[in-house]
């Protein structure tokens, strides 16, 4: 008996720029970029002051008191893109058996809004080594916990079955939606809720990141500061946000009627074994993952239409990733476009993987490659195409989605237009 196929039913998405999907679409598909200087906390004296922030008030989220009360800003994300995936799924959970419903979800830096301010609250803005409990919050414990956003997510649509959280650094939102399929091809679930949230806009997170000099100094042109594949490009721009897909058995999705935008074809993940931050400049761990994934999917290197990249800006990761693509793809890399969302959306951790596969499942129903906004100078030792700044109207089959995240994890998902592969 074969494994059932599995199919993207739903989307939601939250992300800088505009709350939902279509807004999400149309910035990325106009090449407008939504990089500002950072509003969340007063930014003075950090070395990168920019960031991708999402215009997002929970009053307005049809979130309840309760809800904005106690949960933290990356699992407000979860919540409100879960609802707008299962609305658009048209999945009525409670017609079907709860214990056939799954939740993966993926965070990097789980409620670290939260963590940080009850800290400061605790702490008395850190005067106090010993920390005081009498002002903790009866939900820190939840903060503590990232499986807590996933039980909120499978608290939402009424999931009875496996509950996960993956915690992979920036491949976290990714690899949760390569869970979730793997989960309804051994035959665990019928559908799965999945995705990626996180809300890293922070003192602490932005310290981080200004430490090893990974991010964008370019404070003074916020929108054009975020350029991957650009001969002058200086590191990322921190983004935060959520997406979530509604994925189904197909024979499932069927049988309700479902409209069904991709199938997810294939998976895998690999890692580079080398360094908490480094990457190998061959890109010979990525390009594993991609030869794997194409291989589960039964698809050659030549059906590759589009690589939505990870594209984080960094000359270590650009490199990285071009010479894994041509690895992977062989000559087939130099007729493939490449692009990176990033460019216009930030880095958002864990959630950007999910992000960027409810952009690639756009690409495959609209027929549309997203571009690399601001590569007006590109690297002469970077030689593919990277769709510089305007999208280009394309028909897709087959689009390979890749994520790279600290600790060497290196992932790599194949979407198809159902129908148009292998049986």
């Amino acid at each position: 008996m074969s494994a059932p196929r599995v199919v993207i039913t739903g989307l939601g998405v939250v992300a800088p720029g505009g709350v939902g999907t279509k807004a999400f679409w149309h910035l990325i598909t106009a090449g407008r970029t939504a990089t500002r200087p950072i509003t969340a906390f007063d930014a003075a004296g950090f070395r990168s002051r920019i960031a991708a922030e999402v215009d997002f008030e929970a009053s307005q989220a049809e979130l309840s008191h309760r809800e904005r009360r106690r949960l933290d800003r990356a699992a407000q994300f979860a919540l409100v893109a879960t609802r707008e995936a299962i609305v658009d799924s048209g999945l009525e959970p409670d017609r079907f058996n709860p214990t056939r419903v799954g939740v993966s979800l993926g965070t990097a830096v789980g409620a670290t809004c939260n963590l940080e301010s009850e800290y400061l609250a605790l702490s008395d803005t850190g005067r106090e080594w010993v920390l005081d409990h009498r002002y903790a919050s009866p939900h820190l414990y939840d903060y503590f916990m990232p499986g807590s956003m996933a039980a909120e997510v499978a608290a939402e649509c009424n999931a009875q079955g496996p509950v996960t959280a993956v915690s992979a650094g920036c491949t976290s939102g990714l690899d949760a939606v390569g869970h979730a399929a793997d989960l309804i091809r051994e035959g665990a679930v019928d559908v799965m809720v999945a995705g990626g949230t996180d809300a890293p806009i922070s003192p602490i997170t932005v310290a981080c990141f200004d430490a090893i000099r990974a991010t964008s100094p370019s404070n003074d042109d916020a929108a054009h500061a975020l350029r991957p594949f650009d001969r002058t490009r200086n590191g990322f721009v921190l983004g935060e946000g959520a997406a979530t897909l509604v994925l189904e058995a197909e024979e499932h999705a069927r049988a309700r009627g479902a409209r069904i935008y991709a199938e997810i074809a294939g998976f895998a993940s690999r890692s580079n074994a080398y360094h908490m931050t480094g990457l190998r400049p061959d890109g010979a761990e990525m390009a594993a993952a991609i030869t794997a994934a194409l291989a589960e999917g039964r698809r050659p290197p030549e059906s590759v239409d589009y690589v939505n990249a990870h594209g984080t800006a960094t000359r270590q990761n650009d490199r990285h990733e071009t010479a894994a693509l041509k690895r992977a793809l062989g000559p087939h890399a130099y007729r493939t476009p490449v692009s990176s969302i990033k460019s216009m959306i930030g880095h958002s951790l864990g959630a950007i993987g999910s992000i960027e596969i409810a952009a690639c499942t756009l690409a495959l129903d609209q027929g549309v490659v997203p571009p690399t906004a601001n590569l007006r100078e590109p690297d002469p030792e970077l030689d593919l195409d990277y769709v510089p700044l305007h999208a280009r109207e394309q028909r897709l089959d087959t689009v390979l989605s890749v994520g790279s995240g600290f600790g060497g994890f290196q992932s790599a998902i194949v979407l198809t237009r159902l129908g148009t592969g292998p049986a």
